[in-house]
C-alpha cells in the first residue's frame, strides 16, 4: 500500500473521530440548555467557559440523581397546603412574617421531598436540575427575604417575594391548583 493512501486512510479516520467528539460535544450541549434553561447561561455567564459550565451542571445532575427525591404523602400535601393558605392570608396583617414563613415553607417542602436544605447556594443547585425555570426566582425571593430581614424591603417587594415562593411551592408540590 503506498504511503499516500496509508496518510489519506488515517486522514479521514482523524475526520471521522473529530465530527464524532464534536457531535457528541453537541448534544451534550444541547441536553444540557434544554434540561436547565436560564439556568444554563446564568452558569456559563458566571464561570466564563463553557466546558467548565456544563461539568458543574453536570455535576449538579449526577448530585440530585442520588439523592432519594420523592413526591410528598397525600397528608403532608394537605398539611403543606393548609399552612400556605394560612400564610398567604397573613400578608395582609404581616407581609414581613409571611415572606418570612413562605421562605420557611418552601425548605419545609424540599427537606420532606427529600433535597439537602442546610445550604442556600446547595438548594439552589440542586432545585436547578428539576426546577430550572423557577431557581431565578427562588434567588430573587431569597434576595428579597434577607433585605426584609435588614429592614429594607417594601411592600410591594415582599409581595413579589411571596408570588416567587408561591411558584416554587406549587411546583414542589407538583400540583398546580393548589393556592388558586
Amino acid at each position: 500500500m503506498p504511503a499516500w493512501e496509508i496518510v489519506a486512510i488515517v486522514a479521514i479516520i482523524v475526520a471521522v473521530a473529530l465530527g464524532v467528539i464534536l457531535l457528541m460535544t453537541r448534544r451534550r450541549s444541547d441536553h444540557l440548555r434544554s434540561r436547565f434553561g436560564p439556568e444554563y447561561e446564568r452558569t456559563l455567564h458566571d464561570t466564563g467557559d463553557r466546558r467548565r459550565a456544563e461539568r458543574e451542571l453536570e455535576r449538579r445532575e449526577k448530585r440530585v440523581e442520588r439523592l432519594h427525591i420523592h413526591p410528598l404523602s397525600p397528608r403532608h400535601r394537605d398539611q403543606f397546603v393548609a399552612a400556605w393558605r394560612n400564610d398567604q392570608a397573613r400578608f395582609v396583617d404581616d407581609p414581613s412574617g409571611a415572606v418570612t414563613e413562605a421562605d420557611r415553607l418552601v425548605q419545609e417542602v424540599m427537606k420532606y421531598r427529600g433535597y439537602p436544605v442546610s445550604d442556600f447556594d446547595r438548594r439552589v443547585e440542586d432545585i436547578s436540575v428539576d426546577h430550572p425555570h423557577l431557581v431565578q426566582n427562588y434567588r430573587a425571593a431569597r434576595d428579597l427575604a434577607e433585605r426584609n430581614r435588614r429592614g429594607e424591603a417594601n411592600t410591594e417587594e415582599l409581595r413579589k417575594a411571596l408570588v416567587y415562593y408561591r411558584a416554587l411551592f406549587e411546583e414542589l408540590l407538583e400540583a398546580q391548583e393548589v393556592t388558586r
